[in-house]
């Protein structure tokens, strides 16, 4: 997730040199919520961690 989140990134920069702003804006919008999205789930499995067998 974390890879697509880069990938947005790299292609709303490259939109926005090229002058295509709506393009980049939206790219822009998915990188930042595909980041987000994994610092959640990132959170959540440090929290909840390794854990041993229940029985």
């Amino acid at each position: 997730m974390l890879g697509w989140a880069m990938t947005f990134l790299i292609f709303a920069l490259i939109a926005g040199v090229l002058g295509f702003g709506v393009v980049a804006g939206t790219a822009a919008w998915i990188a930042k919520v595909l980041f987000v999205v994994f610092i959640v789930l990132f959170i959540i499995g440090l929290v909840m961690g390794r854990r041993g067998p229940i029985a």
